[in-house]
């Protein structure tokens, strides 16, 4: 393991500053999405740590953070909430019975994923277009845009409503946001020695410190989502889920209540994870390794599952903010896991004093560098189907999850795409001096190009002899060989011979074991009339 953080270190310094960066991000991301999901923030702190740490030493993209997310916490909430309701059915002594199905949930869900790697199922992530990609960063940005939103309200007390801060405390929150943003924008023109996301954390929070500047810090933060003024940053080390089997039955109801929710979390943290992989291989100008980062992933949730953490996936915004500071290797996930732990375990109260403004600030900063700005200058030079689908992706980012989002999207894509190759089949017509008439198809045969293809042939008026040349088609599909087996059997119906060349052995084979009569019709030639190679014919000078 030694080697492997060894061989995946870049600069040791900008490494160690980068992850402690990037601990101070994972903070008040863990503690909000363990409130979206309904648990304790501590059960969201000791995800992002288990996360974070198994990624970074195991995974397969050096740089890339994991953590608690909102798109999983989103899932998280109604496995939770009717788990508790099956609890109190049962009238169990565990009035909270959701988080134990939690862990039990993340059990499979990091079974799903490790398999999904195992199986080097992980290289489909290349079948994501880039209109899909492009929609993905822009919805992610947005989505991260407007959760920094809400750092902005307070609850109104006695209900659920929440409303922008009272002007004094509103103004001062702004200006300590914007010192952030310009911090961070101008530091890395004097200088690149020190990651500007750190220093600007630093500087705000010495601000607001030493002058005593009341502004909302990590501790009301945390205080405000709880509802207890005691409530913090503390706790020991993640410590073994023993019973967590003691209250539930492991029976198949069990399996059939949590499956669905575990397929559902299991694709969005791979979704989410192999698009971030992508996008930091973009970044970094390198190219990690998809299965294995989901195997990663899945070892990372069994783990939660096991220690009682919430599960997750990668984030891309402590992503882009940890290889901006310089963290391009292991070790910069790794500091920034175990300085989380650190937090946790000793640095608690200094933590709970950092500006919410100063993180707000930060992310800020991550949206305007996630979002890809320059789809607004191609939009107009992109065929229109990829505008529709960059669009469409960016507002069901938001409007649902990223999953459902990129399957609408690859969904769009592939029509679009058999749509437009339906309408390219051509067929190429003669008729030789023996009175054959020769059909050379030209483009791709498969189920969307089926009706053209019919439409090409003239059954009834054609001579006796016809010839149908494929050496400019590929016959794609299995749709594809039943066409072509039912336009030569009604050929032959109406007393017409029917030779068939240049299609694939596989193909070949295909029609012959649906009906052995193909053998005779079909030219086994293998010569190609068209292209040859200049070899061994050519006398050397």
């Amino acid at each position: 393991m030694i080697e492997l953080v060894k061989k995946g270190t870049k600069n040791a310094k900008n490494e160690i500053l980068s992850g402690l960066t990037v601990a101070l991000a994972l903070v008040p991301e863990a503690v909000a999405f363990a409130f979206v999901a309904g648990i304790d923030p501590i059960i969201g702190l000791y995800g992002a740590f288990m996360m974070g740490l198994i990624t970074s030493i195991f995974g397969g993209r050096p740089g890339m953070i994991s953590g608690a997310t909102g798109a999983m916490a989103v899932v998280m909430v109604g496995l939770i909430s009717k788990g508790n309701e099956i609890g109190a059915a049962l009238e169990t002594s565990v009035p909270t019975l959701g988080i134990q199905y939690l862990f039990i949930t993340l059990l499979l869900v990091g079974i799903i994923q490790f398999l999904f790697g195992a199986l080097k199922l992980g290289k489909f992530i290349r079948l994501i277009p880039h209109p899909v990609m492009l929609g993905f960063v822009n919805g992610l940005a947005i989505v991260i845009f407007l959760s920094q939103i809400g750092m902005f309200k307070e609850k109104i007390l006695g209900s659920d409503v929440a409303q922008y801060l009272p002007y004094p405390e509103l103004a001062i929150m702004i200006g300590f946001v914007a010192l952030t943003m310009a911090i961070m924008f101008l530091l890395p023109k004097l200088t690149k020695k020190v990651p500007a996301a750190l220093t600007a954390i630093i500087v705000v929070s010495a601000i607001v410190i030493l002058g005593g500047i009341e502004t909302n810090t990590v501790k009301s933060f945390i205080v405000a989502g709880s509802g207890n003024p005691d409530a913090g940053i503390a706790g020991g080390l993640p410590s073994f889920q023993f019973d967590m089997f003691a209250h539930i039955p492991l029976n198949f109801e069990t399996l059939w209540f949590i499956l669905p929710y575990a397929a559902i979390l299991a694709a969005v943290g791979l979704i989410e994870s192999l698009l971030t992989l992508n996008l930091i291989d973009e970044l970094t100008e390198t190219r990690g390794n998809s299965n294995r980062e989901c195997m990663a992933q899945g070892g990372a949730n069994l783990a939660n599952g096991l220690f009682g953490g919430m599960g997750g996936c990668a984030m891309i915004g402590q992503s882009i903010i940890n290889v901006n500071s310089g963290g391009k290797g292991r070790l910069s996930g790794i500091i920034a896991a175990l300085a989380l732990l650190c937090f946790i375990l000793f640095a608690g109260p200094l933590i709970e004093q950092v500006p919410i403004a100063a993180l707000v600030g930060v992310m800020f900063m991550v949206v305007i560098g996630t979002f890809a700005w320059s789809s607004f200058r191609i939009i107009n030079k992109i065929p229109k189907a990829d505008a529709f689908v960059l669009i469409l992706v960016s507002a069901m980012t938001v409007m649902f999850d990223l999953a459902i989002a990129v399957i609408a999207g690859v969904i769009v894509s592939a029509l679009v795409f058999s749509w437009e190759n339906a309408k390219r089949i051509r067929a190429r017509k003669r008729v030789r001096e023996d009175g054959t008439k020769v059909y050379e198809i030209w483009g791709p045969l498969f189920f969307g190009s089926i009706q053209a293809f019919n439409d090409k042939f003239d059954v009834v008026g054609d001579p006796k002899q016809v010839e149908i040349d494929f050496i400019e088609s590929k016959v794609s599909d299995h749709s594809g060989v039943e066409a072509i087996k039912n336009l030569v059997e009604k050929y032959e119906k109406v007393g017409k011979s029917v030779t068939l060349k240049h299609l694939s052995p596989d193909c070949d084979a295909i029609l012959i074991k649906a009906n052995p009569h193909f053998k005779d019709i079909i030219e086994t030639a293998v010569d190609d009339p068209r292209y040859y190679v200049v070899t061994d014919q050519v006398e050397p000078i």
